[in-house]
């Protein structure tokens, strides 16, 4: 089977996405990230739009790629000018890239509406620019925008816009679904017209506006197309492009389409959450193939199935994708969840063991008062070593007190928080102010064990959410707060649950704290 080659359009059409933007130092990173991981081409921007993408397109030419090529953007010339005296065309050849891939119109209404000349001065258009650019650079590609709703208004002018790429030299012609509404199955049958009068290889922009970009991208590689055009993470415009983290996994774990190697495959989720990182958003936990939740596994009977083989509830390994199978506690849970978690922790349990009853009980009572554990696994594990009488206990809180205060209408309220801790036989007393009450308190506390456990300094609050259980009780009601620390070595979440944002908050921190102290304690541990 032929190669499908991988176009990356993260750095262009990925930022055109509602509050998404990326520096020039960060294009240059996931550039490289692309690379690695076996990207065959990284479309940079357009060169000459605007300062950020003429820095990029200057700074990666001192970069060294292991193999990923160095892609272009821009669109056929204007109207009543030369492609040589075109200023879009001369930046891309001025950018030195290893490849140009342009946009031309192949909609009939667009070429009335939106370029407002006649239809064959659009294929002069199209013919000049790509002639131009073959003469200037090594690889041209021609982005076909609007094809497949172009095709379906006027099929006869659609194939003649294609044609006059053909005819100029085009190295692949794209076929664009450009307002991401055609459905898998009228793709195939036009990519199949296509064919019969394209001899050019052909390759796929598909936009998600349908939700069907990664079904319509791969039903075009089953009719012979072989580039396919992506983001990672489907970041674009509006509902996003094609998401290529998930039809990389698709071409080759399903349709056994040679694109990338096994072992770069297996980078694909830390590449989706680098991409992520560097667009400051938080990754979709239910993303398909990489996401967190992707082979979460809740329900009793679905985790008993896994541990028995893994195929009864998972559609394929996540290690091929670099993830990982997951078991959740919830009070759906069953016996099998508990030991599959205990399991994961090193604690030793088996099903026989009344522990693991006790601690099923205890799972379902507090989630009953609004705890909840699928984000909040250091809780977990504390509650299973104090059911099994393994918890250590490093200090205990006196007690503590929290003020708020706002001394007049224009000032910005104060928060103080103070703290009385007991480590061993020694008693701390200290105090703190913070960003409100909770930061202050949070204060207080590291300040008075960082003197006993110095480590706890490594310890950063990453997430802090908040939420109101569904009671019906107004500002009376319950509240749930996770929290999601990290030290060097990884991330951690805890739960505290109360009708007091303080005593929920507390709950939480103190999880926090312990978590860090018991997994440093086992870290410095000696290996049996």
């Amino acid at each position: 089977m032929s190669l499908v080659k991988l176009y990356d359009t993260t750095l262009r059409d990925g930022t055109q996405a509602e509050d998404i933007s990326f520096l020039v130092e960060d294009k240059i990173r996931i550039a490289h990230k692309l690379d690695e991981c076996g990207i065959h081409y990284i479309e940079g921007g357009w060169p000459g739009s605007n300062p950020k993408d003429v820095a990029f397109f200057k700074d990666i030419r001192k970069e060294k790629l292991i193999q990923a090529k160095i892609a272009a953007f821009g669109s056929t010339r204007r109207a009543k000018i030369t492609p040589d005296k075109d200023q879009n065309l001369r930046t891309l050849v001025e950018s030195k890239s290893d490849a140009a891939t342009i946009f031309g119109k192949t909609w009939d209404f667009h070429v009335h509406e939106a370029l407002r000349i006649p239809l064959e001065e659009n294929l002069e258009l199209i013919f000049d620019s790509l002639e131009f650019l073959k003469q200037n650079m090594p690889e041209v590609f021609y982005d076909a925008e609007h094809f497949f709703d172009g095709y379906k208004s006027n099929p006869e002018y659609a194939m003649k816009t294609l044609q006059a790429a053909q005819q100029a030299g085009a190295d692949c012609i794209i076929l664009c679904d450009t307002n991401g509404g055609s459905m898998p199955y009228e793709i195939a049958s036009i990519v199949e017209e296509v064919k019969k009068v394209i001899t050019t290889p052909l390759g796929i922009h598909a936009h998600n506006d349908g939700e069907c970009a990664v079904a319509n991208s791969i039903i075009s590689v089953q009719q012979g197309i072989v580039q396919v055009q992506g983001t990672i993470n489907g970041f674009g415009e509006r509902c996003g492009n094609a998401n290529l983290c998930s039809i990389i996994p698709a071409l080759k774990a399903k349709m056994k389409r040679d694109c990338i190697s096994d072992a770069q495959m297996k980078t694909l989720r830390d590449l989706s959450r680098y991409v992520y990182e560097l667009a400051n958003l938080a990754p979709d936990k239910h993303q398909p193939y990489v996401g967190n939740s992707a082979f979460a596994h809740k329900g009793g009977v679905h985790v008993s199935a896994i541990q028995r083989h893994p195929e009864t509830y998972e559609h394929m390994r996540p290690e091929l994708v670099g993830n990982t199978t997951r078991v959740l506690v919830s009070d759906l849970s069953g016996r099998a969840n508990i030991l599959a978690k205990a399991t994961e922790f090193n604690i030793n349990l088996d099903s026989k063991d009344p522990v693991t009853l006790e601690i099923l009980e205890d799972i379902k009572a507090m989630e009953n008062r609004g705890y909840q554990f699928e984000g909040a696994e250091a809780s977990f594990e504390l509650l299973m070593k104090r059911a099994l009488g393994t918890h250590r206990k490093f200090f205990s809180v006196i007690g503590f007190r929290v003020i708020d205060e706002k001394r007049t209408e224009d000032d910005q309220p104060i928060s103080e928080a103070t703290i009385k801790v007991k480590v061993g036989g020694k008693i701390e007393h200290t105090a703190s102010e913070g960003h409100g009450p909770v930061n202050a308190l949070d204060n207080a506390l590291r300040k008075a064990l960082e003197k006993f456990y110095p480590k706890l300094k490594d310890v950063k609050l990453h997430d802090y959410k908040v939420r109101v259980l569904p009671a019906g009780q107004g500002t009376a009601s319950s509240i749930r707060v996770l929290i999601e620390s990290g030290d060097k070595e990884g991330r951690w979440g805890t739960v505290g649950v109360s009708s007091n944002v303080i005593e929920a908050s507390y709950q939480a921190l103190i999880d926090a704290i312990e978590f860090k102290l018991h997994k440093d304690e086992e870290t410095a541990a000696p290996k049996k």
